[in-house]
């Protein structure tokens, strides 16, 4: 099998320095392991942030349910009470939509039971 060795990676090195210049690499560099490191961060928060999630959801919603103060709250508190209140909104709306999109298809002739002849005298009644 072929691997990267240490000459192709002077090869892609050299295309890089080419393409951004010398100057640029240092740079690109710095900017590369940021980003790996923003990413190990992010990756970190949210496994951390999916154990206690849970948690604190539950504890929160309690919290608001007993009428605690929004001035009580921490800021995290209040985020997650937000976000709770958004996704019931939202299900509301969802649920809406679907009864909206349920009745107009209740509405629909079903296949098979349109008759022109009936739609036509219809509309000539309306003449």
């Amino acid at each position: 099998m072929m691997g990267i060795g240490f000459p192709e990676l002077m090869v892609i090195l050299i295309i890089i320095m080419i393409i951004f210049g010398a100057g640029k690499l240092p740079e690109i560099g710095s900017a590369f392991g940021r980003s790996i490191k923003n990413f190990k961060t992010s990756m970190k928060e949210a496994q951390e942030g999916d154990e206690t999630a849970t948690v604190e959801e539950g504890a929160q919603a309690a919290q608001v349910e007993e009428g605690k103060a929004e001035e009580d709250m921490t800021e995290e508190e209040k985020e997650a009470a937000i976000r709770k209140k958004a996704e019931e909104e939202g299900e509301a709306k969802d649920k809406a939509m679907k009864d909206e999109a349920d009745s107009f298809t209740a509405s629909l002739p079903r296949k098979g039971s349109y008759d022109f002849s009936k739609d036509q005298e219809k509309t000539k009644e309306k003449s």
